[in-house]
């Protein structure tokens, strides 16, 4: 029995050293920063979040959009926003119909305005679908963010904003990413509702 417990203290030292390697990474809290300015602006301006991510990163992603459109911390009215991961039969028709690397930027056509935000969620950096997100994004001057893992892949040069989570493996990375979109989600709500 002990092995589990060695196994679960193990796992809790590499999320604390990647959390403490993320606080150290100066051009990642600023990229941060950015990010949340970015959010706060579209949502001043009228505009929405829309958020996708694939596996854990679609969980996470429908996730964050509950945070915004219930609550994080306290009682507040809903701020509009909207996880691309729910769907099942835009996923599927988009999927069938054009390719499952579609199935994110079709529906960035289909709803965003300049006003939006996307924000991709992929631990690699390299989700073929939120690439062609983040290149729908650019072609129509979408603003973008992406969170992202390892060396920030692909999507570090289409995103508007990357943000790149320290963490060597995928579960290490998704742990920085859950207090990235929690820390989004908390200055946001305080920004458009201070106590």
């Amino acid at each position: 029995m002990d092995r589990y417990i060695e196994s679960l203290k193990s796992n809790l030292e590499a999320s604390i050293q990647a959390k403490r390697e993320f606080m150290d990474a100066n051009a990642q809290l600023h990229n941060f920063e950015s990010a949340v300015q970015l959010v706060v602006k579209s949502y001043k301006q009228g505009g929405r979040l829309y958020i996708a991510g694939n596996g854990g990163s679609a969980a996470d992603a429908q996730h964050l959009a509950t945070e915004f459109v219930s609550k994080l911390a306290r009682p507040r009215a809903p701020i509009p926003a909207e996880a691309l991961t729910v769907d099942t039969s835009t996923l599927t028709a988009i999927g069938n119909d054009y390719g499952f690397e579609l199935i994110f930027s079709r529906q960035v056509l289909a709803k965003m305005t300049p006003k939006d935000v996307f924000l991709g969620i992929t631990t690699s950096g390299e989700s073929l679908n939120i690439v062609k997100a983040l290149e729908e994004c650019r072609r129509l001057e979408f603003p973008s963010i992406v969170f992202s893992g390892r060396n920030g892949g692909r999507v570090k040069d289409l995103a508007d904003i990357c943000v790149i989570a320290t963490g060597k493996t995928t579960s290490g990375i998704q742990e920085v990413h859950m207090v990235l979109y929690h820390t989004l989600c908390g200055c946001v709500e305080n920004e458009l509702f201070p106590e």
